[in-house]
Parts: C-alpha cells; sequence; structure tokens
C-alpha cells in the first residue's frame, strides 16, 4: 500500500476505529465540552495527521486511542477491541523528548526493551543498536543525554518508541519545539522510517505544512468542542519536501478553510 491508497474497506474495519466520541472536562469553575461526537477509521499502515486550532481536542483524542484516557460517550477500538487501558502496541511520542537523563543513549532505547519477555540480552542489543542505526545515531549510542541536540534527543524518543515493534504509533506534536531546519531534517527521516516499517501512525500538530508533508490524509477539527469538519487526501509521492510547490497548494487549500472555522467561531 502506497501513501494514500487505504482502500475504503480497510477504513471501515480498521486498524483504529472511534465512533461517536465525546468528551467532557471538568475544571474549578466549568464544564468543558473537549470532543464532540468524533468518528474516524484509520486503517492499518497508514499515515494520519490530526490539525486543528489549539483546545480543539486533538491531544485529548489521542490520548483515548493511547488508552490513558477513556470516552464519555462513544466507542475506541483498535484490531476490534475496545481500548481499555494503555498497551504495548500503541506507543506515545511526545513534544518533549522525556529521556531518563541517567541513562545512555543506548540505555533509554534498552529501556521498553528489557520489559518485553522472551528477548535475550543479545536480541535486545541488537534491536537497540538496529533502531539507533535507523535514526541515524549509532555511533552516539554511549552518549549521554544531556550531550545531544534537541533533535537527537528527539531521534532517541523515535528509536525508543519503534523498538518494541508497536503497531501504532501516537505522535503528539514531536517536532514542535524545534529549529526549522532540524524540523525539516526531521520530515525526511519519519518519512524514511515509514516507508519502511509501514506503522499506523497518528500525527497531532498545529502545522499544516507539517501535515501535508507526512500525512495520507489531514484531518481538519473545528474549535471546541472538537469536531471532525473535513479531511483531505495527500496523494503527492514520497518522499516529500515540504519547500515545494505542490505541498504548498494543499496546505495552502487547507489552511484557508481552518481559518474560515476559526473565524466564524470568533464571529459566532
Amino acid at each position: 500500500m502506497e501513501g494514500g491508497e487505504a482502500s475504503l474497506a480497510d477504513r471501515v474495519t480498521g486498524k483504529l476505529v472511534l465512533e461517536h466520541v465525546s468528551k467532557w472536562f471538568q475544571t474549578s469553575s466549568m464544564n468543558v465540552h473537549a470532543l464532540d461526537d468524533v468518528t474516524l477509521r484509520i486503517a492499518e499502515g497508514e499515515f494520519v495527521c490530526l490539525v486543528g486550532p489549539s483546545g480543539c481536542g486533538k491531544s485529548t483524542l489521542l490520548n483515548m486511542i493511547a488508552g490513558l484516557d477513556r470516552p464519555d460517550r462513544g466507542v475506541v477500538q483498535a484490531d476490534g477491541q475496545m481500548i481499555t487501558g494503555p498497551g504495548p502496541h500503541r506507543l506515545m511520542m511526545f513534544q518533549e523528548a522525556a529521556l531518563f537523563p541517567w541513562l545512555t543513549v543506548l540505555g533509554n532505547v534498552l529501556f521498553g526493551l528489557n520489559l518485553i519477555n522472551g528477548l535475550s540480552a543479545v536480541e535486545r542489543r541488537e534491536k537497540a543498536e538496529y533502531f539507533l542505526e535507523l535514526v541515524g545515531l549509532k555511533r552516539f549510542m554511549h552518549a549521554n543525554v544531556h550531550e545531544l541536540s534537541g533533535g537527537m534527543k528527539q531521534r532517541v524518543a523515535l528509536a525508543r518508541s519503534l523498538a518494541p515493534n508497536p503497531s501504532v504509533l501516537l505522535m503528539d506534536e514531536p517536532f514542535g519545539a524545534l529549529d526549522a531546519l532540524t524540523r525539516e531534517q526531521l520530515y525526511g527521516d519519519i518519512q524514511r522510517i515509514w516507508s519502511q516499517h509501514r506503522k499506523t501512525i497518528v500525527f497531532v500538530t498545529h502545522n499544516v505544512r507539517e501535515a501535508v508533508c507526512l500525512g495520507d490524509r489531514v484531518i481538519l477539527f473545528s474549535p471546541h468542542p472538537g469536531r471532525i469538519r473535513e479531511e483531505f487526501e495527500i496523494p503527492l509521492p514520497r518522499p516529500r519536501d515540504i519547500n515545494s510547490v505542490d505541498l504548498a497548494r494543499y496546505s495552502t487549500e487547507i489552511t484557508r478553510v481552518l481559518k474560515g472555522y476559526v473565524q466564524a467561531e470568533v464571529a459566532g
């Protein structure tokens, strides 16, 4: 399956299925309606980007897929089973690398592998080194975390997420805190890795051009309560250059539509 070619049948069954999902949060002063009646199907091996303004519930939705939160209404499933809590087949990567500072680069990648039964110490080491090679950091495997740049830390976090072989990778603005040049390098890395391993990826971002660069589909959320307003197929061939004219055309159209929803919310 090439990017953007997930069949309708794949999506109807779906690796991930969300049906009529709604979520509220109670604060000290009000009841916040975070998500409203969200229905979404994501196929095996699909790369889907969720885009919308702050507070539209994108990260909340990601947390429910991860099993870190539960819907107040609706159904969230993975492989046909209700998601009731975290699981090893669905791993999350956050904006902050969240590495263990007392461990080396290799030690951080080994951490999750050490929790997997049935692997020998040699097999764990081989897997860790393989994924560090995949993200271009094998020669830094004995380095301490504080010796790494921000982009290198995110590469370690990516290797750590991939090493236990999850079927679903959930990414919550993982490149948001990085400079433009580092982000551009990582766009190439994540496309290459996705093409090789075909993980199902759900990627949250505020950056429309980033979403178009990476995703098979871009799912557009309206301001809170978050609702899916539109989705955009991105049939551009990979690898994609974030500075390309074709990519800019898609991002310009999606940005125009997104601004329309935000302006309507302000006017209302």
